[in-house]
Formats: C-alpha cells, structure tokens, sequence
C-alpha cells in the first residue's frame, strides 16, 4: 500500500480543522472575550500505530477508513471543564462536518482515571480524485487532564498496555488530584478571566 498517498487526504483533514478552530479562538481574542479554546492540536496516526490497530481488532487493509476513527486526531485543550462543553456545544453548531458520535469521559471517567470529551466526525475533503468523507477524532479536556492523559499515554506505551499494579493505583490518584485541581479553578474562573481581560487590556 502506498501510505503517503494513504494519508495525506487525512493530513489535509488535519490541518483543515485546525485552521478552523483556530479561527473560532482568534474571534474570541478580536472581541476580548474568555476563549474556550487555549490550544489546539493535531496528527494523522503512525502507519505503525494503524497497523497495531487493525491487528489488535482484526481490521482489513481495505476497511480501514471505516472502521478506525482517529486516523486524523485533534485535541482542543481548554482552560476550565465548562469550556469543554462550550467548544463541544459550537461544534455540533457547524454545518461543515457531521458529528457522528458523542463520548463523555469527562462526566463518566474511564475505569483508569481518564477524562476527556470525544467527538467523531465525518469530513468532507477535497481530493484530486474527487471528494472523500473521512472519519476524524476530536478531542476536547482541559490542561489538567491533558497532562494526566498525556503521562498515562506514555506509560502505557512503555509497559505495553500492562501498568503495574502500584504505578496504577497512583496514576489513579493523581487522576482524581487532577480533577480536583479543574473543580477548583473552575470555583475562581470569574477572578481568573477578570485578571486575564486586564492583562490582555495592557
């Protein structure tokens, strides 16, 4: 299988959406209003890491489009937990891509501590060929759980999806100690965005 030319339409998806949402967070900045959005970012899936995939779910090469959602990820990082379902509330507002599934980790965390808000779409990119509807994964957590999933990602990788059981009793602790940290801001967010207006003012 050619790969390159396997992917680059979802490299194409990948940087669409990022231009778009960082569109959406440069609006906000223009009329000096608290963005949801803090930072966005994206990647088209390894060739290595689809393959482990298709392995793992017993997928064929030629279903692969249909049958792994986040070939092309993005991951919107927010600053509180209210601007998740803000950025998730104006995505399902846009009527360039279909939303085709909804999961809330956010609300009802993952078994391992995990949290974050996902969002499967269907976009359409432009190809030489002709337009394609691709599948793409949106992520959307604040900071907090961006560093836990982050770290949790990374010892997953190493101890091959088997944490010890100590690492992942603190991996769990901390998950909580992360959320912890959200609610607590989220507590402050009026005195947060007021500092951060005046700064900006300056």
């Amino acid at each position: 299988m050619n790969w390159e030319a396997k992917l680059a339409p979802y490299a194409q998806v990948v940087e669409e959406l990022k231009v778009k949402l960082k569109g959406i967070r440069k609006q906000y900045e223009y009329e000096s209003r608290h963005s949801p959005i803090e930072f966005i970012t994206g990647r088209v899936k390894p060739v290595s890491s689809i393959l482990e995939k298709a392995e793992k779910r017993n997928i064929p090469l030629d279903q692969l489009d249909q049958e792994i959602q986040d070939i092309a990820g993005l991951r919107v990082v927010c600053q509180f937990v209210d601007d998740i379902y803000e950025v998730v509330e104006m995505i399902r507002e846009r009527n360039d891509f279909t939303i085709i599934d909804e999961r809330d980790y956010v609300s009802r965390k993952k078994e391992s501590g995990y949290r974050s808000y996902h969002l499967i779409i269907e976009y359409p990119v432009e190809t030489i060929s002709g337009m394609k509807n691709l599948l793409a994964e949106i992520q959307i957590r604040t900071l907090a759980m961006n560093f836990w999933a982050t770290n949790e990602h990374s010892l997953n990788y190493k101890y091959k999806d088997k944490i010890p059981a100590d690492i992942k009793n603190r991996l769990q602790r901390a998950a909580e100690a992360a959320f912890k940290l959200d609610e607590e801001m989220s507590k402050i967010k009026h005195e947060v965005q007021e500092a951060q207006r005046i700064f900006h003012r300056k």
